[in-house]
């Protein structure tokens, strides 16, 4: 008998044996694991809790990607043939590393979240060694191979990807969410070649009448420990303040300086040198950098989070309203068929840039 067609058989001397329910979570080992479990099975959305997935009802595929405590494959449902992208993590791994409040975290902000362009989560199920999310397949990949591939983007698909990023962020935010490590590699493209956020293992969550602006926040609900990436991460969070919605506008202000330059603003030889670099403020734009984008970016990438684009009073407006999206139909974004990747390849005459 597979391990998904088990079930319990607890306080069996004060309830009637119940028949065998299919895919059944197996018996949890060793104890600590329980608080795991049963935040994943609840993670299962309301249309499917009548018939729960395990691992035998799929067929697993190729390698998508690597984590510090989960593997990533792409996987086939047996009855309906339906691809998915499969998130596998190990629980003794979770709870040796102290990790299971990033896995709930994940968990928790995934079924809140209901926007084209976030990915999807559909099952959560486990078995006696794993956890697994079953999420929306974005056969495309990360934003950062194309980069690496194209070396960068010309403004025409900087623009268009800059935007549905602002409008993600902005999604994420609208419900009390700081994602907490934006980056190329956590921006998928599905198979229409639009973004699908993803990764939000380190996001921080706002109760709903928090502001996201910092100034409200509980000192049991401030996160001074860094997380993230170093190229990506703000200044406030390298100075023990606490994370607000300002820290992903700062990490998009980076993006769009690598998605047309093709490399990070701030990049040293080691991270404390590149937190060093981020502290003061130490980038500067290649020749030929449009000037729109070099405003936006100059907007973004601002010590003072409250003075960043996109965190003042008129909020994600003041961002989407920037000369740089001009051209953007913000109402229309997600319907639209997204530009030919392109590399960037600066004018030939700008010789005055930094």
């Amino acid at each position: 008998m597979s391990a998904c067609h088990q079930h319990q058989h607890q306080h069996q001397h004060q309830r009637r044996r119940l028949p065998p329910r299919p895919c059944a979570p197996p018996p949890i080992t060793p104890p600590p694991l329980s608080h795991v479990e049963t935040e994943a099975v609840r993670a299962v959305p309301a249309q499917d809790v009548a018939r729960k997935r395990c691992p035998e009802d799929f067929t697993m595929g190729r390698h998508l990607g690597e984590g510090s405590y989960s593997t990533v494959v792409q996987a086939t449902e047996k009855l309906t043939q339906r691809k998915f992208a499969i998130k596998i993590l190990d629980k003794r791994h979770i709870v040796k590393e102290k990790k299971t409040k990033y896995v709930n975290i994940e968990k928790q902000t995934l079924n809140k979240l209901h926007h084209p362009l976030i990915i999807k989560l559909f099952y959560t199920f486990q078995d006696a060694q794993s956890l697994y999310f079953v999420l929306e397949l974005a056969p495309n990949g990360e934003l950062l191979t194309w980069l690496r591939k194209l070396g960068s983007f010309d403004e025409h698909c900087a623009r268009f990807y800059g935007a549905e990023i602002v409008q993600a962020v902005a999604y994420l935010h609208s419900q009390g969410v700081v994602h907490r490590d934006l980056k190329p590699e956590n921006i998928l493209l599905d198979e229409h070649m639009h973004i699908k956020l993803t990764d939000f293992g380190t996001a921080k969550l706002f109760e709903p009448h928090h502001d996201g602006s910092g100034s409200s926040d509980s000192a049991n609900d401030r996160s001074n420990s860094f997380v993230g990436t170093a190229e990506y991460v703000s200044p406030e969070l390298l100075t023990n303040k606490s994370a607000t919605r300002s820290c992903d506008w700062w990490a998009f202000g980076c993006i769009v300086y690598q998605l047309l330059a093709g490399r990070p603003p701030f990049k040293a030889a080691n991270e404390y040198l590149t937190f060093q670099k981020i502290i003061q403020l130490e980038y500067k734009f290649p020749p030929g950098f449009p000037e729109t984008a070099r405003d936006l970016v100059q907007k973004l990438l601002v010590l003072d989070p409250a003075h960043r684009l996109g965190s003042g009073p008129s909020g994600v407006q003041a961002l989407q309203s920037h000369a740089f999206f001009a051209s953007i139909d913000w109402e229309q974004l997600t319907q639209q068929t997204p530009p030919r990747l392109l590399p960037y390849l600066p004018p030939v005459h700008h010789h005055n840039e930094e």
